[in-house]
This record gives C-alpha cells, structure tokens and sequence, in this order.
C-alpha cells in the first residue's frame, strides 16, 4: 500500500488569515492531535505541545504568539504523496498544565472549524422574497476572504412578501442551522484542499463513490481493531399532521413522505414505533407543510449504529465522515453501506488512529459487494 510505504505525515498549518506552515518550535514541541469530525455538529481539534521555559523563566511557546487565540489552524495528513485535509479552524482555548519535572509541561490548545466565525456577532436582518438557499448563499458570500465556496441545494417554498418574510434574530450561523432544519436538510463546513473550504447546506449527501470497505474477520484483510453494532427499535420517529383547507376549513391529513436520506442503505428498514405530532402544519399552505413534515421524517434518528476503531496504516485511507462506506465481514445483517457519522483521528508519533461511528436504517444490505480499496 502507497500510504504504508511512504509513511504517514502530519501537516500542520498556522497564522493569523493566509495559514503558513508552523514554525520548527511549535513542530519540535508538538506531542499529540486530535480532530474530531462530525455530521451532526461543528467539527473541533484539540493540541497537545510540550512546554519548556526560556533564560527568563517564560514559556516561550506562549510568547512566541504562533497559538494565540484567533490564529486559524489547518490540520491534514500526508498519506504518501497524497494530502488529506482534516480540518480548518480556529483557535479559542488554552489549557495550560505545569510538570512538578522539567519537560511534563505542557500546553493544549483547542477550537473549532471556521463556521466558528460565522457565529460570533447576533444580527437583525429581514430576506423578503427568497427561498432559503439564496438567503444561505447571500450569508456566506460574506466570509469569502476565509477561502469559504457556498454549495447550497434548491429549497422548494418561496415565501412571498405579503405572506412571510424570513427574519433573523441570531448569529448567521444559528440562522443557517434553523433554515437547515426547517428544510430537513444539514450545514457543516469541509476543507477541500488547504486554503479552501466548502460550505454544503442540503439533504445528507449519500451519492458519489462509497469508501473503501472496513473489514473485519476476515484474516489478514481486516482493517479495524473493534467493530460493535446497536440496534435501538425506538430510535425512528414518525411525524403526523394535518393542514387546513382555507375556503371550506377542512382539515385534511398529510400523507407519509419518504425520507431525503436517499439512496436507502437497509434490505429491512425498522419502522417507526413512536410518532411525534406536527403542530404548526395546520396553520401552514401546503408547501410549507410538506417541507415540515419532510423535514421531520429527515431529522429521525436511525436504528442501525456502528462504533470502532481503524489503524490507518492497514486502511491506507483516511475515513471521511458524511460519506458512504461498505462493511464486510460482520454477517449478512450488517454487512453493507453506511453513512459515517463521527470520525475522531488520534495522531500521535508512530501512531494515527480512527474511531468511528456509523448509522443506518435498518439491518440487511441492498448490495452483494461493497468497494474493498
């Protein structure tokens, strides 16, 4: 494997807008990383350095400024000749934790991905007569100078003027969180390369091209250390509700909806046992109601959970999180695709480990094969 000849590096980035490569003191001081990924909020880091005292008795790491709070960070891994970008964000905490012995000191910095600051000033503002993606690509076009590339998907109710106006009355980011969610759709930030990343506002994305299968009991194929499955029956949720007709003041039932969770990843999905009644469709017209009750049926947790750990060498990849991936090798009731929900990398010298999980709707796979490399 490419990856497992040329070893694994880590890149790391830092500085005050444009993220240069960190100076050789902050590298040499550098004992541990990790970044957590995660589809259901803010991606964040966490850094461990090693902290020495100079001729003054000052911790010349922390004055050297380098990890001063406000200071973007990129973090990516090298896995052979081919870039991994792991995360772009920013620095907003400082732990400090002086050794009773020379050289245990040492200095743990944390923060979150640059949708951090899209949530740092409150705003009044009013969008009359548009859809809710212009109103999240008008937002984002705003923090371009942060290398930032909106990629919003059609939301289908149009508020007119004399009906709705889209107000707002919190951070931007709040803001596009709650259009999300009306919409039953998702917002997170992703590095595309260094210096760039996009902004996706829509449906989970389950297309495109799955990731290398994670194997386990299968000899020397496996590639995880610990792989367990939970099957919660009472995690699905199915939504009702009904809306008013306005001239004969008819109140008439909305039928199920399918999810936008699509392709579906389960032979035998779990059907909901509990039902959550959808109170506000009733004063809604019938597109926004749709939306509502779509967007409950979207939101709904899932049945099937995974949870485990990779050696990246044996991988050879770095699992993204809100992509696709096959597993194999854990019987016919689990083995198949899956959407990567969390994935947290643990970086460290000789070692870089991946702890994942990972949802589906139901048991059975809908593929005979999955991708293996």
């Amino acid at each position: 494997m490419f990856a497992s000849q040329l070893g694994i590096r880590l890149v790391l980035l830092l500085g005050k807008t444009v993220p240069l490569p960190a100076p050789a003191s902050v590298m040499n001081a550098l004992q541990r990383v990790r970044v957590i990924n995660d589809a259901e909020g803010q991606d964040g880091f966490q850094i461990t350095f090693t902290l020495g005292k100079d001729r003054l008795g000052e911790y010349g790491l922390l004055a050297g400024g380098a990890l001063d709070p406000d200071r973007r960070v990129v973090i990516g891994v090298l896995l052979g000749a081919r870039l991994e970008p792991l995360i772009d964000g920013v620095i907003y905490h400082h732990q400090v934790s002086p050794g009773a012995e020379s050289g245990t000191s040492t200095l743990t910095v944390s923060g979150r991905d640059i949708s951090v600051l899209l949530d740092l000033e409150e705003k009044n503002a009013e969008y009359p007569n548009r859809p809710d993606f212009l109103i999240v690509t008008e937002i984002l076009a705003r923090y371009a100078q942060y290398g930032i590339v909106p990629q919003a998907r059609p939301t289908t109710d149009v508020p007119i003027e004399l009906h709705r106006v889209p107000r707002q009355h919190e951070t931007d980011l709040r803001f596009i969180r709650r259009m999300a969610a009306r919409n039953g759709f998702v917002f997170y930030l992703e590095p595309l390369t260094l210096g760039a990343t996009t902004a996706y506002f829509g449906p989970e994305n389950r297309l495109g091209l799955p990731q290398p299968a994670l194997t386990v009991n299968m000899g020397t194929a496996t590639n995880v250390n610990s792989l367990s499955f939970t099957n919660d029956a009472l995690a699905p949720v199915g939504a009702q509700g009904s809306i008013v007709e306005p001239i004969t003041k008819t109140s008439i039932r909305i039928p199920p909806l399918p999810s936008l969770r699509v392709p579906p990843l389960a032979a035998s999905p779990a059907a909901p046992r509990r039902t959550t009644l959808l109170r506000r469709t009733a004063s809604q017209n019938p597109g926004q109601a749709a939306t509502t009750a779509l967007a409950a049926t979207s939101r709904a947790p899932e049945a099937l959970s995974a949870t485990g750990q990779l050696e990246t060498v044996r991988y050879g990849h770095v699992l993204r999180a809100r992509r696709l991936v096959g597993v194999r090798g854990a019987g016919l009731k689990h083995d198949g695709l899956y959407y990567v929900r969390r994935v947290t990398h643990e970086i460290e010298v000789g070692k870089y480990t991946q702890e994942f999980t990972l949802s589906r709707e139901g048991t059975g796979t809908l593929l005979p094969v999955v991708r293996v490399s």
